[in-house]
């Protein structure tokens, strides 16, 4: 058999050497970094199309309750200009809030006024109320008591359970004028 021998020169073996150099170091500064930034490319694509699609699925609902919204009464609660009451018409509010309480569908237990106020000179009186029923309809009562121009304000509210009903007891300050 015969051998071969393949002579290269020295000077084509650096050329080789260096050419292979370049092009490694073409693959290493240039191509890893790009596909590697192409790989975190792709990663954001995905997400923002999962994305998307997840805010496609919630635009129906989105429009659905925004048409619930605009189709909707809104509730604003009453807030008229504060007025005083004379001290002669106080049974007024007694009257006012009887009916309140009975069209709010409460039953009204007891209302007096608490006359340690009306002997000081204060220029408000307090009335300790005890209605019965249900607790939405205690809402609906406050929601009237609020309607009230000379109520100044409601001081405190206990909750009772009781067998039949709860109970609610309410001291509320009306403005009076002497």
């Amino acid at each position: 058999m015969n051998k071969s021998k393949i002579s290269i020169s020295e000077k084509s073996i650096k050329y080789l050497i260096i050419c292979s150099g370049i092009v490694a170091f073409v693959i290493l500064i240039g191509i890893v970094p790009l596909y590697r930034s192409n790989i975190n490319m792709n990663k954001d694509i995905n997400k923002l199309q999962y994305q998307i699609e997840e805010q496609k699925g919630l635009a129906s609902i989105y429009s659905m309750l925004t048409k619930s919204i605009s189709s909707k009464e809104l509730v604003v609660l009453p807030n008229p200009p504060k007025t005083v009451l004379p001290l002669r018409d106080a049974n007024k509010f007694q009257d006012a809030f009887k009916d309140l309480a009975r069209k709010s569908g409460l039953t009204t237990v007891s209302l007096t006024p608490d006359l340690t106020s009306l002997a000081s000179s204060s220029a408000y009186l307090l009335h300790n109320a005890v209605v019965k029923g249900e607790f939405v309809n205690l809402r609906k009562m406050l929601i009237g008591l609020g309607n009230i121009s000379y109520i100044d304000k409601i001081d405190e509210i206990i909750i009772r359970q009781q067998s039949d009903a709860m109970e609610f007891k309410i001291k509320i300050w009306i403005a009076i004028s002497r």
